[in-house]
């Protein structure tokens, strides 16, 4: 079974989103924070499950570039400098339909670690 495609991608520098629409028909408006803190890099996310980085501060980055890779994935280009994860369709199908339980969950575990979202 082939994975979700994305159809779509727009950024909105405006509202700091990244819209993604699917061919199967599902949209996503994905926030550039939401994206940055969680980036699929390994400076985020770690070589293990245990080495991910909880990252605040970024409530004002912005989406600077996106770039195609290949027919599967896109890099994203931030305003802080950070470029290096490759968002694939499926993680970003993954980003938005998971959105209310993953931010809920970095929202708490930024208050319980005394961190900001902004800088």
């Amino acid at each position: 079974m082939m994975g979700p495609v994305a159809s779509e991608i727009r950024v909105r520098r405006g509202t700091r989103c990244l819209e993604v629409a699917f061919e199967d028909g599902r949209r996503f408006s994905l926030p550039a924070e939401y994206l940055r803190v969680e980036s699929p890099s390994a400076e985020v996310q770690g070589h293990a499950p245990n080495e991910r980085k909880l990252v605040g501060g970024k409530q004002d980055v912005n989406i600077e570039q996106v770039e195609p890779i290949g027919n599967y994935a896109v890099r994203i280009r931030f305003t802080d400098g950070h470029d290096t994860g490759i968002y694939s369709w499926s993680l970003l199908d993954q980003l938005g339909r998971e959105y209310d339980r993953r931010w809920a969950a970095y929202l708490a575990a930024l208050a319980e670690r005394g961190l900001q979202r902004g800088s």
